[in-house]
C-alpha cells in the first residue's frame, strides 16, 4: 500500500514508527533522526496503543468454498486460529486482507476478487469490526467505540463497502473514507510484518537467494518504498534542472523582447496629456449623464406634479353629467310638448273630418239653391227677352208691311238645310281627326316611355362606366402607390400632413386613411368587411380638435367641401380598449374585428367606437346567414352580419349589397386590373348599343310628332269650319220672319209677360233671400273649417319644429354621452398616463442610481458639469481622433503599454521562476543529501537492531548465528548453528531443515516485529515444517513477545494443537470445526 500520514496516538513520547519516519523524511527538511531515540524496549502509550486498530471480529460468508464462517470474536493480546486443513484457516486470513481493502493479489489465493466467491453464489461478504477508543479515536463522534468495515464481493469482480458505525448505521460507502480509517490505525495489509500468509513465508523460507531476503526486510521496514521515493524525487530534479535550462534561454529572448517594448513606451509619453485629458471629460460625461437623468426625473415629478393639480376631469364629468341631465330634462319636456300637439292635432283632424262633411253638404245644398235661383232668374231673363221680343215685333209690324216674306223665308230653309249637312260632314270628319289624335298621342307617349326607360338605362351605363373607368385609372395608379385606390389625391394629402406634422402644426399626426391601415386575415372576406366599413375607409382619425381643423385646412387643397374624407376625434392611445364581455363570440363565424389585422390601436379603437366590429360577424353563406340570425335568437351581443356577398343581415330584416367587389381591401392586383378591363370593354360595348338603339327611337319620335302636328292643324281647321258653319245657321235662323198677327193679341201677351214677370221677380227675390241664407251657411262652414284646418295645420307646423328640436335635443343627449364616455376613458386614460409616469419615475430613479453608480465607478467624487453630454461626448470624440491620429503614427498607447506591461511582467515571472527553481533545485540538492545520508544511517540502525534482536532469539534458544547485511550489494546473509552442532562451521539456512528454516524464519519474523509497529500482527502456519520442539521454543519466543507488547494483537494460525498453550487470559484459541469431506470433495 502507499505511505499514509501518520498522527501522534498520545501525549508521551514512544518509538518512532518506520512509515513515520519515511513520511517525516519525505515532507520536512529540518528535522534529524537522533538513533538514540531507539531502544531495546518499547515504551507505549497507555492512552492510545491497544485502543484503535485491534481487531474485535470478522464474519465471512459465501466466502471461498465457506457458506459461513464466523464471526470470530478476537482477544485484545493473543488468538489462535486453529483447525484442520480446509477448515478455513487461510480462508480467514484471506478475508481480513480483503475485508480491509487488499487487493486479490496479496493474499497469494487468485488474480481477480470474483475468485473469492462461493461457487454458485452471487456474492461473498466479509464483516470486520475494529475497536475504535480512546482520545485518539477515528470520528469517534461519528463511529462511536467501533467501526464495522462491510465489503461485499460480486461474482464478477467488483466489490462495495460500506462503513457503519457501532449501532449499525452507514456512515459512509467511499474507498478513501477506509484508506483514511487504515492510515489512522497505522494498518498496512500488504506489509508482511503486519500479515505473513502461508505463501509469502514458503517463498522466504524456499529462496536460496540473499538478495530476495534483503528485498524481504527492506519491504518489512518500508525502506523499499523510501528509496523508491527519493529515486523519483531525484528523476524529477534531473527533468526540472533541464527545463530550468531551457528557461534561462527563453529568457533571455524575453528579455530583448522586454528592451524593444520598453523603447517604444518611452516614445509615446506626448499622448499621456490627451489621454488625461480625455479621461477628465469622460468623468464629466459620466456625471454630465447623471445630471441628464437627473433632469428627466425631475420634469417627470413637476409633470406628475402638475398633472395631479390640473385635474379637470372630474370636474367636466360632472359638467358633462349635469348637461345630460338638462339635455334630458329637455327631451322629456319637448316629448310632452311633441305629445300635448299630436293630441291636439288628433283632435282638429277629427273636427276638420266633421267640418270638411258639414261644409260639403251645405256646399250642395247652396249649389241646389243657386240652380233654382239660376233658373229663376234665367226664366225671368227670358220671359223679359220675350217680352223685348214681342215690343219689337209690334213696332215692326206698326212700321213695315208683310212683302216678299214668303221668298226670303224659302232662301233661308234651303241655305239652313246647305249647312247642315256640310256641318254633318265637318263632324265626321272632325271625330276621325280626334280618333286619329288620340292613337298618335297613345304610340307617342309609349315611344317616349321606351326612350325614358332607354336613356335610363344609358345614363346608369355611363355612370357605371365613369365609375369603373376611375376603378380602373386608381387600380393602375395603385400599382406604383397602394394609397391611389383611396382617391389620386390621396397620397399628396399623406405628404402634406408629414410635412405639416414635421412642421409641428399637428400635437398627434393625423391617422388615415382607415382602409390603409387594416390588413385582411382571410381575403375572401373583403368584400364583406368593406361592405361593413363602406363609409369609414377614406376616413382620417385626429386626436383633438385642433388637429382636425388644421386637417380640414389640408384637405381643402384637394376636395371641394362635399367630397371630402370624413374626420374622427377620438383619443389616441397605445392600446386597444378590452372588449370583453361585449364582444361577439361565435364556435364557428369571426367576428368583424377578429378577420382583421389592425396594428394601430387607435384604428381598431375607432372602429370600435363607430362602427361596433367586435359585436358583428361575417358569414360566407347567404342561407346560413339567415339561419343564424333570423332563425331563433342571435348570438349574444350580436348586433348584425354580414354575408360573403356583402349582404347585410339583421334578425328581423335583409338589405343586399350595392357592391359585389372589394374597391380598397383586394388583394390580387392585376387580376383586379383585368376584370375592371373586361367590364369596361363590355359596358362601353353595352352603352354604344344602348345609344344607337335611343338615336333610333328618337327619329321615330320625331316623326310621329310632325305627324301628329299636322293632324293637330287639321283637326282645328275643321274645328274652324264647323263653328263658322254653326254661327251662319245660328244668324240665319235667328232672322225674325214678319208676323201676321193682330197687333192687340200681342199687346195683350206682352202684358201678360209683364204680369208674370213682376211675379217671377218677386219669386227671384225670395229665391235670392234663400240663397243668401245657403251662402252665410256655407260661409260660416268654411269659416268653421278653414279655421279647424289650419290649427291643425299650424298643429303640424308645430310639430315638426318640435321633432327636429326633439331629434336635436336627442342627438346632444347622444354627443353629451359621448363625450362624457370620453371623458370618462380621458380620466381614466389621465391616471393611467400618471401611474405610467409613476412607473417610468421608478424606473428613472433606478436608472439614476445605476448610472451614479457608474459615475462613480469611472470617479468617486462628483464633479460640477455645466456642460451637456452632447457637447462633451462632442470634445471625447475629437479627443479621440486626435489620438488615434497620434496613435497611427506612433502605435496604440494604451496596446503599447499593455504590450510593455505584459513583456515586463512577463520577463520578471520567468525570471522570479527561474530563481526561484534554481534555489529549489539547489536547497532539493541539500536536502536529498541530508535525507540520504538519515536514510543510510537509519538503514544502518534499523539493520544493526534487526541483527541484534535476531542474535538475542538465537541466544535464548542456546543457538548460534549470524545476520550479516551487505547494503551496497543489497544482500542479507542469515547464517544459523543449530543446538549441539557448535563445533561446525556457520552454515546458511539453506543446509537446515525444514523446521530449522521455519524456526529461523520465526526468530527473523519476530526482530522485524521489534523495530516496526502495527496496531495487529498474523501469523499463517508459521510451525508447519517445525517438530514438536522447535515449535515449543517458538511458540514460547512469540508469547514472550506478546507478553511484552501487551497491547499489541497477535493471530496466530496453526493447524496443530494448542494443548501445550499456558493458560492465560491474554491468550484466546478459536477452534475450527473440520470441514464437511462430502460436500468439500463434491465441490
Amino acid at each position: 500500500m502507499s505511505k499514509r500520514k501518520e498522527k501522534n496516538l498520545g501525549g508521551f513520547k514512544h518509538n518512532k514508527r518506520v512509515c513515520t519516519e519515511e513520511t517525516r523524511l519525505a515532507g520536512d527538511e529540518d528535522e534529524s533522526v537522533d538513533l538514540d531515540d531507539y531502544q531495546d524496549g518499547h515504551h507505549f502509550s497507555n492512552s492510545s496503543v491497544g485502543d484503535i486498530g485491534v481487531i474485535e471480529s470478522i464474519s465471512l460468508k459465501n466466502f471461498m468454498c465457506h457458506n459461513l464462517l464466523g464471526p470470530f470474536e478476537f482477544g485484545p493480546n493473543v488468538n489462535f486460529i486453529v483447525g484442520n486443513n480446509g477448515s478455513g484457516k487461510s480462508a480467514i486470513l484471506t478475508a481480513l486482507i480483503v475485508g480491509l481493502g487488499g487487493k486479490a493479489t496479496i493474499t497469494s489465493r487468485g488474480l481477480s476478487l470474483k475468485g473469492f466467491v462461493k461457487h454458485g453464489e452471487n456474492s461473498a461478504d466479509v464483516t470486520i469490526k475494529l475497536r475504535n477508543r480512546g482520545t485518539d479515536a477515528f470520528k469517534g463522534d461519528l463511529y462511536g467505540d467501533c467501526i464495522i468495515i462491510e465489503q461485499r464481493i460480486s461474482a464478477d469482480g467488483s466489490r462495495t463497502c460500506k462503513l457503519k458505525s457501532k449501532s449499525g448505521h452507514v456512515i459512509s460507502n467511499k474507498k478513501e473514507e477506509l484508506t483514511a480509517i487504515l492510515d489512522h490505525f497505522n494498518i498496512q495489509v500488504d506489509n508482511p510484518v503486519s500479515v505473513l500468509n502461508q505463501e509469502m513465508s514458503k517463498q522466504f523460507l524456499h529462496s536460496k537467494s540473499e538478495a530476495d531476503k534483503y528485498k524481504f526486510f527492506m519491504k518489512a521496514t518500508l525502506l523499499e518504498q523510501m528509496k523508491r521515493d527519493y529515486i523519483h524525487i531525484k528523476q524529477t530534479k534531473a527533468i526540472t534542472r533541464d527545463q530550468v535550462e531551457r528557461q534561462e534561454e527563453c529568457l533571455k529572448d524575453l528579455r530583448q523582447v522586454y528592451l524593444q517594448k520598453k523603447e517604444r513606451y518611452e516614445n509615446l509619453s506626448s499622448l499621456d496629456q490627451m489621454k488625461a485629458t480625455l479621461e477628465d471629460l469622460k468623468q464629466q460625461m459620466a456625471w454630465a449623464l447623471v445630471r441628464e437623468v437627473e433632469k428627466q426625473k425631475q420634469q417627470l415629478e413637476d409633470h406628475i406634479e402638475s398633472e395631479e393639480t390640473r385635474d379637470r376631469y372630474n370636474e367636466k364629468l360632472e359638467e358633462y353629467q349635469d348637461k345630460i341631465n338638462k339635455a334630458e330634462k329637455t327631451c322629456h319636456e319637448i316629448q310632452e310638448r311633441l305629445e300635448n300637439l299630436k293630441e291636439e292635432e288628433s283632435y282638429f283632424e277629427g273636427e276638420s273630418r266633421r267640418l270638411k262633411e258639414q261644409a260639403r253638404e251645405r256646399s250642395k245644398a247652396h249649389k241646389e239653391q243657386e240652380i233654382v235661383f239660376f233658373r229663376t232668374q234665367n226664366k225671368l231673363k227670358q220671359m223679359e227677352k220675350d217680352c223685348s221680343l214681342l215690343q219689337r215685333r209690334i213696332e215692326k209690324l206698326k212700321n213695315s208691311g208683310n212683302h216678299n216674306q214668303e221668298d226670303e223665308h224659302l232662301k233661308r230653309q234651303k241655305k239652313i238645310s246647305s249647312l247642315n249637312n256640310q256641318l254633318a260632314d265637318l263632324d265626321i270628319e272632325g271625330k276621325a281627326l280626334s280618333q286619329h289624335i288620340k292613337e298618335k298621342q297613345q304610340s307617342l307617349f309609349k315611344e317616349k316611355e321606351e326612350f325614358d326607360k332607354l336613356r335610363l338605362e344609358e345614363k346608369k351605363i355611363q355612370l357605371s362606366l365613369e365609375s369603373k373607368r376611375k376603378m380602373l385609372n386608381q387600380l393602375k395608379a395603385s400599382r406604383s402607390n397602394r394609397l391611389k385606390r383611396f382617391g389620386d389625391h390621396m397620397p399628396e394629402l399623406l405628404d402634406t400632413i408629414n410635412r405639416a406634422y414635421d412642421q409641428g402644426r399637428f400635437i398627434k399626426k393625423p391617422v388615415g386613411p382607415i382602409g390603409a391601415c387594416i390588413i385582411l386575415r382571410d381575403p375572401s372576406l373583403a368584400v364583406a368587411v368593406e361592405s361593413c366599413l363602406r363609409n369609414f375607409m377614406k376616413t382620417f382619425c385626429c386626436d383633438n380638435y385642433k388637429d382636425e381643423k388644421v386637417l380640414q385646412g389640408l384637405m381643402s387643397r384637394f376636395y371641394s367641401k362635399g367630397n371630402r374624407p370624413q374626420i374622427i376625434v377620438i383619443p389616441f392611445t397605445d392600446h386597444m380598449y378590452n372588449i370583453q364581455g361585449r364582444g361577439v363570440h361565435h364556435p364557428e363565424f369571426p367576428s368583424v374585428l377578429e378577420t382583421l389585422h389592425i396594428p394601430n390601436s387607435v384604428v381598431a379603437n375607432c372602429l370600435i367606437d363607430m362602427r361596433n366590429i367586435e359585436a358583428i360577424l361575417v358569414i360566407k353563406d347567404n342561407d346560413r346567414a339567415r339561419q343564424v340570425m333570423q332563425q331563433g335568437r342571435p348570438p349574444k351581443n350580436c348586433r348584425e352580419a354580414f354575408t360573403g356577398d356583402g349582404d347585410q343581415v339583421y334578425n328581423n330584416r335583409y338589405y343586399s349589397a350595392e357592391y359585389c367587389r372589394a374597391k380598397y381591401l383586394g388583394g390580387d392586383l392585376e387580376a383586379e386590373i383585368r376584370l375592371v378591363e373586361s367590364e369596361v370593354e363590355n359596358e362601353t360595348a353595352q352603352l354604344s348599343r344602348f345609344q344607337q338603339h335611343s338615336h333610333s327611337v328618337t327619329q321615330v319620335i320625331k316623326q310621329m310628332e310632325n305627324d301628329l302636328q299636322s293632324i293637330i292643324i287639321n283637326d282645328k281647321r275643321n274645328q274652324a269650319s264647323v263653328n263658322q258653319v254653326k254661327a251662319a245657321i245660328s244668324e240665319l235662323e235667328n232672322v225674325e220672319e214678319p208676323q201676321t198677327e193682330d197687333n192687340n193679341s200681342l199687346e195683350e201677351e206682352v202684358q201678360d209677360i209683364l204680369q208674370k214677370i213682376e211675379a217671377e221677380k218677386q219669386n227671384v227675390k225670395e229665391k235670392k233671400k234663400e240663397l243668401d241664407k245657403h251662402k252665410q251657411l256655407v260661409s260660416e262652414a268654411d269659416s268653421k273649417y278653414h279655421y279647424v284646418k289650419n290649427r291643425m295645420e299650424l298643429c303640424v307646423e308645430e310639430t315638426e319644429p318640435i321633432k327636429e328640436e326633439l331629434v336635436k335635443a336627442e342627438a346632444e343627449a347622444n354627443k353629451l354621452e359621448r363625450i362624457l364616455k370620453v371623458w370618462e376613458r380621458k380620466q381614466k386614460e389621465h391616471q393611467d398616463n400618471i401611474q405610467a409616469m409613476r412607473s417610468e419615475l421608478a424606473v428613472k430613479q433606478e436608472e439614476l442610481q445605476e448610472t451614479v453608480a457608474k459615475a462613480k465607478q469611472i470617479s468617486p467624487q462628483r464633479l460640477p458639469v455645466d456642460r451637456s453630454a452632447k457637447s462633451i461626448d462632442t470634445e471625447i470624440t475629437r479627443l479621440r481622433q486626435c489620438i488615434s491620429t497620434e496613435q497611427s503614427q506612433h502605435g496604440d498607447q494604451e496596446q503599447v503599454i499593455k504590450e510593455y506591461s505584459e513583456a515586463l511582467i512577463n520577463y520578471k515571472n520567468n525570471s522570479s521562476q527561474v530563481k526561484d527553481l534554481k534555489r529549489f533545485i539547489d536547497r532539493l540538492d541539500n536536502i536529498m543529501n541530508d535525507r540520504q545520508a538519515r536514510y543510510k544511517k537509519m538503514r544502518r540502525s534499523l539493520s544493526v537492531r534487526c541483527k541484534l534482536y535476531f542474535n538475542n532469539f538465537l541466544f535464548e534458544l542456546k543457538c548460534c548465528g549470524s545476520m550479516a547485511f551487505d547494503h551496497n550489494n543489497e544482500t542479507l546473509a542469515i547464517s544459523v548453528q543449530p543446538p549441539g552442532r557448535e563445533d561446525d562451521d556457520m552454515s546458511d539456512m539453506r543446509s537446515l531443515s525444514g523446521g530449522e528454516r521455519s524456526f529461523s524464519t520465526i526468530c527473523f519474523i519476530l526482530s522485524l516485529w521489534e523495530i516496526t509497529e502495527s496496531p495487529f500482527r498474523c501469523l499463517d502456519e508459521f510451525d508447519v515444517y517445525m517438530d514438536m520442539q522447535n515449535r515449543r521454543v517458538s511458540m514460547d519466543l512469540m508469547l514472550k513477545l506478546s507478553e511484552r507488547q501487551c497491547l499489541r494483537q497477535f493471530i496466530f494460525i496453526t493447524p496443530q494443537s494448542t494443548s501445550t498453550l499456558p493458560t492465560s487470559d491474554l491468550i484466546k484459541i478459536h477452534q475450527l470445526q473440520d470441514p464437511e469431506r462430502d460436500e468439500e470433495e463434491g465441490s
